[in-house]
């Protein structure tokens, strides 16, 4: 059956959708980690409404000796940054170890340097915690798998993947990597992640500066 392609407005909409989808996880300790851009106004939806604090969670590609474009795996930021590598193409590449450490730090230097833009500071602590990983759509997943591999390593008591849209065929194998994941629509076809907003217009640095900072002092406001 083909569903209809247009699911939501846009990703301020979804994200509030999503959010009742989420309501179970309130009290679960939860941490929103969003993937920037475009998971951003997402997550901003999902925090407020689950009084959870908001992260962006930053994964950069691990480049293969002399062919940067290809991947060997990837490293994903947080307060203690994974590395996630695929041991068969690091073995036929011929990446070395000193290599990888090489393009580690250069990756972490990129992470860094983007966190410093977006005004995040040093990643919320994970260890304990319901991490809910939310993107504004998945295409392939390699992105998401990436980010949910390394979760793993964090210490986090769960795993929750949170999408509006996605196909069946990435949901089904991302299934291994989480704990539970909550996807609000699954249309087949699936042609791509934009045809299932009416704006899907670019979200830009500066709205995610600004989400990131109205999250934390969304926070500090129910401290108090």
């Amino acid at each position: 059956m083909m569903l209809r392609q247009v699911q939501f407005s846009d990703r301020r909409e979804a994200g509030r959708s999503l959010a009742v989808a989420l309501a179970e996880f309130k009290n679960a300790n939860p941490v929103i980690l969003a993937l920037p851009r475009g998971g951003v106004p997402i997550g901003y939806e999902v925090a407020t409404a689950l009084d959870a604090p908001l992260d962006i969670i930053l994964v950069r590609k691990l480049g293969a000796p002399g062919h940067e474009e290809y991947g060997i795996g990837a490293i994903v930021d947080g307060a203690s940054p994974q590395v996630v590598l695929d041991d068969e193409i690091v073995r036929m590449v011929g990446a070395s170890p000193d290599y990888i450490d090489r393009e580690v730090q250069r990756q972490l230097a990129e992470i860094e340097r983007r966190r410093t833009a977006y005004g995040s500071g040093l990643a919320i602590p994970l260890e304990y915690r319901t991490a809910i990983v939310v993107d504004d759509g998945i295409a392939t997943g390699g992105t998401v798998k990436a980010a949910l591999k390394a979760l793993r390593k964090t210490g986090v008591s769960r795993v929750i993947l949170a999408v509006p849209v996605a196909p069946r065929s990435a949901i089904a194998e991302l299934r291994q990597w989480c704990d539970d994941i909550v996807c609000l629509a699954m249309p087949e076809p699936f042609y791509a992640v934009g045809a299932h907003y009416r704006d899907f217009s670019q979200t830009s640095d500066n709205e995610v500066v600004d989400l990131l900072a109205a999250a934390r002092s969304d926070s500090e406001t129910h401290k108090e």
